[in-house]
């Protein structure tokens, strides 16, 4: 009622409009940063193990069939509002993996601004590493197709990129071994066994997105006890913390914290990040198919 009431007040239109449009799309995107950023801290140094060593893991902890849901909330004025739901599957394809999120806003908030992302990963199940990935953005009046198809052998990456599939250009970006997509980095690193690691430590992990090499940085912050989920329940997690570019969506300084379930699975279970207009969050609402007992699932 009290929402409703928001919604038909002129002034609430216009402004809620004005802040909501730079960071609504980063609801879709903040369950795929909650994977990056808690499955990188993969890479916190351990004591003798060259990063180079982890570049082929076993698959052991997601399986063919597992869906992941995301909610997304934005905290404007001191109300929290649900603002779009995030997909994330693992299908078959014979020697390969399909990984497939598709981001959407809620119909109420597609009047002010509409998202609809795709995200696809063809990734290799002997390595993990990519083959293909896909990116198509349809975010407000904003438009983006994004392609790269991997040649590990020879360390470059072929990038379609455009604002249409009709209107790319092509370029070849030269890689260094074992780098990722934004897709594969997230479930390679669910294969890091991260509790063996050290509290604190970090070392910077690049990923090929949008024709540019990235570095995320991330700290494994320890453990925390009976953190309960709204809807999902209560669990022992993994914590971590990224360290946050500053920019038009994030403030200088502000971190984002993210909350795994300790287990095999090792699910991200919520994250929460202030943002330059408010605070965002994303909480795992529903999961199915996954690959082990939920165990860090205590009530």
């Amino acid at each position: 009622m009290i929402f409703s009431r928001f919604f038909q007040n002129k002034w609430f239109n216009i402004r809620f409009y004005k802040d909501l449009k730079p960071v609504v799309s980063l609801f879709i995107w903040i369950p795929v940063l909650l994977f990056v950023t808690f499955l990188t801290a993969g890479f916190i140094s351990k004591p003798n193990v060259a990063v180079s060593s982890m570049c082929d893991l076993e698959n052991s902890s997601f399986k063919v069939g597992e869906k992941l849901v995301y909610k997304a909330y934005y905290n404007w004025q001191f109300v929290w509002v649900p603002a779009g739901e995030a997909v994330f599957e693992v299908k078959d394809n014979k020697d390969f993996y399909e990984i497939i999120v598709t981001g959407r806003t809620y119909t109420s908030y597609d009047y002010f601004f509409r998202v609809r992302d795709y995200f696809y990963s063809k990734v290799d199940k002997k390595t993990l590493l990519p083959q293909n990935f896909v990116r198509i953005v349809e975010e407000g009046n904003y438009r983006k197709f994004d392609s790269l198809v991997f040649d590990h052998k020879n360390q470059t990456a072929k990038s379609i990129n455009g604002p249409s599939r009709s209107k790319t250009t092509t370029k070849n970006i030269p890689f260094v071994s074992c780098t990722h997509d934004l897709l594969s980095v997230l479930y390679f690193m669910r294969n890091i066994d991260v509790p063996a690691y050290k509290v604190g430590e970090h070392i910077p992990v690049k990923m090929l997105f949008d024709e540019e090499i990235y570095p995320i940085k991330v700290r494994y912050t320890g453990k925390e006890s009976k953190v309960e989920v709204k809807d999902l329940g209560v669990f022992n997690t993994i914590t971590v913390v990224p360290d946050l570019v500053s920019g038009n969506v994030f403030k200088d300084g502000n971190k984002m914290k993210v909350w795994v379930t300790d287990d095999r699975n090792k699910i991200p279970l919520l994250i929460e990040s202030p943002l330059a207009v408010g605070t965002a969050k994303a909480v795992l609402q529903s999961y199915s198919g996954i690959r082990h007992k939920v165990t860090s699932k205590i009530k």
